[in-house]
């Protein structure tokens, strides 16, 4: 089943049901960026056991929870928000979502309490594909290329359910894979 929809910044790569590669299982990235160059989204459904402050320690009122963005430069962290009225920063992707912007206000508007866990996304890393490795993965059924069809979707916390929503809002076509067991030796 070929993806209709081109892969392009803010759109969604849904992995297909029996993906074997740890990073990817059941995923849902958003694509922040797509060039000739290549692609680089966070993983929108795999929290890590971290909290931001516990990875930058002068932000000491940040109980956000910290996402896996991706198997690249895990060492990095990344923000996706839609507070770009207050951050006054940020590359647009998409619908009023941002990626990135000025952390020194960032840091001052969490430690103020300024910013709620439903208006920003902090990950680890990110997935990156170069411009040829994406597209046969597509051609390979490996991914699933999709609208957002509703913003609070990237925010959402209910990320062990994310990846089975975003198959069953794809319609008919795909909703039927949405009930595929993970491990297809257990069916």
């Amino acid at each position: 089943m070929l993806s209709e929809v081109q892969p392009s910044s803010g759109k969604l790569l849904i992995s297909e049901p029996f993906l074997n590669d740890p990073n990817f299982k059941r995923s849902v990235v958003l694509m922040t960026e797509h060039e000739q160059e290549g692609t680089v989204g966070f993983i929108l459904n795999q929290p890590s056991n971290m909290l931001l402050k516990d990875l930058i320690p002068d932000l000491w009122q940040a109980d956000f929870r910290v996402f896996i963005g991706g198997p690249v430069e895990v060492d990095t962290v990344h923000f996706v928000h839609r507070c770009y009225d207050k951050l006054n920063s940020g590359e647009i992707i998409g619908d009023g979502i941002y990626w990135g912007g000025n952390f020194e206000t960032l840091k001052i508007l969490l430690n103020n309490n300024a910013i709620d866990e439903s208006e920003i996304k902090f990950f680890l890393g990110y997935s990156g594909w170069s411009a040829p490795q994406l597209k046969d993965e597509i051609q390979e059924n490996t991914w699933i290329v999709a609208n957002v069809y509703h913003p609070d979707i990237i925010f959402q916390r209910n990320e062990e359910e994310l990846w089975r929503e975003v198959i069953i809002n794809l319609g008919p076509r795909y909703a039927h894979i949405s009930n595929f067991p993970s491990d297809p030796s257990l069916n």
